[in-house]
């Protein structure tokens, strides 16, 4: 074999090398990106504080939005659409807390209710013994 040819093959070898590379490279950026199971676990955490608080009974809805997107974000882990499962995922946590904050604000509210009826309760009774006495 001559030096030309030598050259020429060497040359083919880079360019067929260069060309495995930049195809594995395209591959590994079309491949699909991996499950967000942070924040599947996110989710899902927030959905178990939020029924420990009761938001079943006091904040139904978002509780239950809470748990349909945690649904759909598994759907499209399986279906391998793991950007659209993040985003349901997130959304999911998002619910779920609101469900426990608006839990926490309405149990606040029948706290803050029952003192200012039992104060309410309190200065009745100071009244009438004041007026009790000569």
């Amino acid at each position: 074999m001559n030096a030309t040819s030598q050259a020429q093959r060497g040359s083919r070898v880079r360019i067929t090398a260069g060309l495995t590379g930049v195809l594995m490279l395209a591959a590994a950026c079309a491949s699909t990106p991996p499950a967000p199971t942070a924040s599947l676990q996110a989710a899902q955490l927030a959905i178990s504080n939020a029924e420990r608080t009761d938001a079943s009974r006091y904040a139904p809805g978002e509780l239950g939005e809470a748990r349909t997107k945690l649904a759909s974000a598994d759907t499209a882990v399986k279906e391998q659409r793991m950007i659209v499962a993040e985003r349901f995922a997130e959304e999911s946590r998002a619910e779920a807390e609101l469900a426990s904050a608006r839990t926490a604000a309405v149990k606040a509210k029948a706290v803050n209710d029952e003192m200012t009826r039992s104060t309410g309760t309190l200065v009745e009774e100071m009244q009438r013994s004041s007026g009790d006495k000569p």
